[in-house]
């Protein structure tokens, strides 16, 4: 953690726990003792905080003020992760229609406005200067949703008539639900599927009718999940994996270089400063899409299937563009 994470956490917990010591603070800041001392002296010298040391409960403490308030450390603002869930929750509650919750939204949506308020600034200048701006939202029908979240918590199947984009068909499908996943500003459902027997990902917006059935639903174990959907690129993923090896130019590599592609993905700089990427994935189709945004910067090493995908989609984009 940074420096301003640690001084919130110190802060936090001389409010919380009145005195803390010394080893307290070492173990939950997970720094050295000479860097905690710099802290310490930072907040007390920098920042005024009046932090001492209690000799009778060996441990620190925030020494009472005489006028009765409670301090408060100037400066302090909320970390990345955490104005982003703030801030997403309010334009998510914002744009929410009108449903079975809409006389508990308001009061939830101005909790959340307070918390915002805690910070350095007005929730009403943070709003104006920072934005949550969410990309290819797909629309769902409401009340498929709160089905689908009825047997998912009861532990129900469905019945589902299931579009599939690729084919331009629909099929009818018996699931086991087992989690729902918001990716990339979507719903998709995590599913044990009667008809295929194994484990799929869902659109949520390509569910066109549900019914909840009587059956219980099919249990599998969260590491079975895990292994089988999260072990390759993307939301549509599978237990068999491939390595994607890409080559990413120097002036490219400045922004990927920062990016994490999957948890298990490998990376390097060659000789002459080209970044080279190892991934895992299932299907390909994501990965396609997200090699191709980055253009004539990135090149598909390996494996040889995936190269000539990707060639595949460029020569019917230059057929497209030629008039052929």
């Amino acid at each position: 953690m940074d420096r301003t994470e640690r001084f919130h956490l110190i802060d936090q917990m001389l409010c919380n726990q009145r005195i803390v010591t010394r080893k307290q603070f070492l173990d939950v800041l997970e720094v050295s003792p000479a860097t905690f001392k710099r802290d310490l002296e930072y907040l007390r010298d920098r920042l005024a905080a009046p932090i001492v040391w209690d000799r009778e409960r060996r441990g620190y403490c925030y020494e009472p003020s005489t006028d009765g308030k409670q301090f408060q450390l100037p400066g302090l603002w909320f970390n990345t992760s955490e104005i982003q869930a703030l801030l997403s929750m309010d334009a998510l509650l914002e744009n929410l229609q009108p449903g079975v919750l809409s006389n508990h939204i308001e009061p939830l949506r101005s909790r959340i406005r307070m918390l915002l308020d805690d910070g350095d600034h007005s929730v009403d200048e943070i709003s104006r200067r920072i934005r949550i701006v969410p990309l290819a939202a797909k629309a769902y029908r409401s009340e498929n949703f709160q089905a689908l979240c009825q047997a998912l918590l009861a532990r129900k199947c469905i019945d589902m008539t299931y579009y599939s984009r690729p084919t331009d068909s629909s099929s009818e499908r018996r699931v086991s639900p087992q989690r729902l996943i918001y990716y990339r500003d979507n719903w998709y459902l995590d599913a044990w599927c009667h008809l295929r027997k194994g484990l799929r990902s869902f659109s949520v917006d390509a569910i066109k009718a549900l019914s909840i059935c009587s059956e219980a639903a099919v249990e599998i174990d969260s590491e079975e999940i895990n292994r089988e959907l999260e072990s390759g690129y993307g939301i549509f993923s599978g237990a068999t994996t491939r390595e994607a090896v890409l080559r990413f130019s120097p002036e490219i590599a400045r922004w990927v270089s920062r990016e994490t592609w999957h948890p298990r993905q490998r990376s390097e700089y060659d000789e002459i400063g080209y970044y080279i990427l190892w991934v895992p994935y299932s299907q390909d189709t994501e990965l396609v899409m997200d090699i191709l945004k980055h253009g004539a910067e990135v090149e598909v090493l390996e494996p040889q299937e995936l190269r000539e995908r990707v060639s595949q989609r460029i020569d019917a984009m230059r057929a497209l563009y030629n008039g052929n």
